[in-house]
This record gives C-alpha cells, structure tokens and sequence, in this order.
C-alpha cells in the first residue's frame, strides 16, 4: 500500500531521495540542502523503513518536504518508487539524489547554471577511499559513517575550487538533474531492473540514444558516503565495505536482464559517459550444449536454438525477468532465421570463444561486412547488419499506461 502525503508548492528543484532505514544520513541529506537557503522541495521515497524516518520528517514540519511512502509489506525498490513519487513534484527539475549524500554550498547554483532542455547535469561526487578512483570523482576523507561527518569542515573544504572556475566534463551518474519532462518523455526507468541494479546504467543508455546532452559540472559537490541504500546497506544485511547478500543476487540477476536487452554489458567511458554498442538480431546455434553453457549463453542471444532441456531452464530462469524466455529459447531442430548466426559445438567450446561472443557486437560494427568466417571455435553468418538499440529509447510500455490513464 501507498500512502501520499502533500505539502505546498515549491519552486526550482525537487530533490528526490529514495531512501529505506538510512535515517541517520537522510538527516545530513535534508540539512544540506536547507543549508542552500533556495526554497527547494526536498521529495522522500521511503521505502518501508522500520528506523523512524516518516516519523522524523513529518515532526519536521516542513512545508518544503514531500513524502512518498511504501507501506510494505514488501520492498518496492527506487525503479518503482522513484517513478511513481515524482508525480508529487510541483517543479519542472527533479535531480536524483541519494540519502547517504551530502549537498556542497551552491551545488543548486551550479547545477541550475548549465541545465537546459534536453541536458542531464551531474555534479562532482567525493568519497572516501571505499570505491575504486576514477577521473570522474575526488577521493578524499570526511567520514565513512554519518556521525564521523562535519559539515563546517565539508564546506569549508568546498570553498576551495577543485578545478578552474566552470570546468565541466561529460558523464552522468548520481546524482544528476534534469527536466522531469524529459525524464519522463523516454517512459522514465525501466521495470525489468526492479527494485534496483543496473536501472541506471539501463536509463543512462537510453538518455544518450535520444540526444540528451551530458554535463558534469566541477563547480557542484556532494559528498556521497558510498552505497549505503543498496550494497552497503546493514539493514539488507551488508555493513562498510561488504556487499549485502541482497544486492548480489538482484545486481547478478540485473545484469543478465541488461545483457538480454542491450546484447551488451553496461559500456561507459573513463568519465562515465555511456558507450551504447549496436544491438543486432544474434541467434546461438549450439549443440552438445551443457545446462550450464545455456544458463552462460541464453542473455547473449536474441534466440538459442539448443539440443539442451531448455523447458527446465525456462521454468528455474523465469521468475527472474520480465522478458519471456520462451520466446527466445527452441530447439536444434527449428529453423533459424536471425541477422547474425553464430554456431557453437559445447564439448569445444571454451573461454576465449566466450570472450569473444561477449565482444561480438564490436567485432561486427568494426567489420562491417557481410559474410561468413571463423572466430576460434565459432562459426559465424552475417546475414545482416541491422541493428535495433535505438528501439530500445522509450520505455513503451510505461508510457501507454500513462497516456491511457490521461486519456480516462
């Protein structure tokens, strides 16, 4: 069950904060961005937390906080929350942001500076030395855990430029903000990755397809304590550091899903800018095939055509995607009719073949050609070169539901 909970319009930015028993950063989260001193709405998806935090924030009575409320008894997780809570949000930006963040001064200045239509804005995160270092971020240390953190040394820190004044890059990761129309106009997240994992990397894609303009600007910081609402979580059973057994098994099951829409593993360059390879019609021809070489191969394919008992793997493999497996599993003997043919003999196939299935996409776009040629032990037909990731922008399905309901 769902319960809303409205407050007075507000202007300029909505801050949408998906958070489940994570109170004790949510509470650096909201003071941060009160510091801003803007009038911004401050939107809370509180995802059946059992620590007080619907509790805290209405005592708060704070004209300028939205609650959007789980009441469980199952988890929902931020692709459903976060969709269905920016309903509330009276302003034309919303920007994603997390409970375990911490807004620097002027982040809302920065942020606001370069957004246009059509453009995502990220600001610049600093974390503390938990995840590898990367050029899009700063590592640097003012606490692991919410009460190890200062805010006056934070801010003072934030005084110091970083870069040259109005350095921007090209990348987007959370927390980034943009025009909920715009959001919105793609059919928002995609439901195959609930509760979460691999929705952004999913959503990020389909952004770049359809045009948005990336920009990291320099000139915003938040601090983010890293992965507290999903790998780190304690109350999913992680702790500093640790991935939660919950998170490993929804973000292995998200990226069989990502490779099953995209033939692809999320692709990224050094500043996070999504790298989205062509999504051709792929079809496995494999015989000798083990059970587990088709739990390996199946998210590789558009179709597997296999002499494998794939109804078993279909009835273990389902309750884990929306798509239907049944459509894309069949046997040796049916007729098979994709762009792309690739021929498998599993008692020779090995991990260098893998690899090189796991790269085909890449392969072909560089070639270019159409024809037949062996790569190790693969035999592959290119019977055509077209490609179908841009069908993949708009989140149909989410948005006829929307236009109908207008329509009602």
């Amino acid at each position: 069950m769902i319960n809303y909970i409205y407050s007075k319009v507000m202007e300029n930015i909505t801050f949408v904060i998906p958070s489940r028993n994570n109170l004790e950063f949510l509470k650096l989260a909201y003071n941060s961005i009160k510091a801003l001193g803007n009038g911004h709405e401050i939107l809370v998806l509180d995802d059946f937390s059992s620590d007080g935090t619907t509790e805290w924030l209405k005592n708060l009575n704070d004209d300028s906080v939205l609650i959007y409320r789980n009441d469980g008894p199952d988890r929902i997780g931020i692709v459903g929350m976060f969709d269905s809570g920016i309903e509330l949000a009276r302003t034309e930006i919303i920007m994603a942001f997390h409970a375990d963040m911490v807004a620097g001064p002027k982040l809302d200045e920065a942020i606001l500076r370069d957004l246009k239509r059509g453009t995502v804005v990220t600001a610049t995160r600093v974390e503390p030395p938990l995840h590898p270092e990367g050029p899009e971020k700063i590592i640097e240390n003012f606490g692991i855990e919410a009460e190890d953190f200062n805010y006056d040394k934070w801010a003072d820190w934030c005084k110091v430029p970083k870069m040259s004044a109005g350095t921007i890059t090209e990348g987007i990761f959370a927390p980034w903000c943009m025009y909920k129309e715009d959001f919105e106009a793609i059919g928002g997240h995609d439901e195959l990755f609930a509760p979460q994992s691999r929705e952004d990397s999913d959503l990020f894609a389909r952004f770049y397809l359809n045009g948005y303009k990336f920009i990291q600007t320099w000139d915003g910081l938040v601090y983010h304590f890293t992965s507290r609402g999903s790998r780190f979580n304690k109350h999913a059973g992680g702790s500093t550091g640790v991935n939660s057994q919950e998170w490993i098994n929804t973000n292995k099951k998200n990226e069989r899903n990502f490779i099953r829409k995209w033939g692809n593993f999320p692709g990224h360059d050094q500043f996070m800018k999504p790298v989205v390879f062509p999504k051709y019609d792929i079809g496995l021809v494999v015989t000798n095939c083990k059970n587990d070489q088709l739990e390996l191969l199946e998210p590789w394919s558009s179709k597997i055509y296999t002499d494998a008992e794939f109804m078993k793997y279909i009835t273990l493999e389902q309750p884990k995607t929306r798509i239907k497996l049944s459509d894309r599993c069949f046997s040796i003997q049916s007729d098979v009719n994709n762009g792309i043919e690739v021929r498998i003999d599993g008692n020779t196939f090995n991990n260098q073949d893998f690899e090189y299935l796991r790269n085909l996409s890449q392969i072909i776009q560089d070639s270019g050609e159409i024809g037949t040629f062996e790569l190790g032990n693969l035999e592959i037909s290119i019977n055509s070169l077209d490609s179908f990731e841009k069908s993949l922008i708009n989140n149909k399905e989410k948005n006829d539901v929307k236009n109908q309901s207008r329509r009602g």
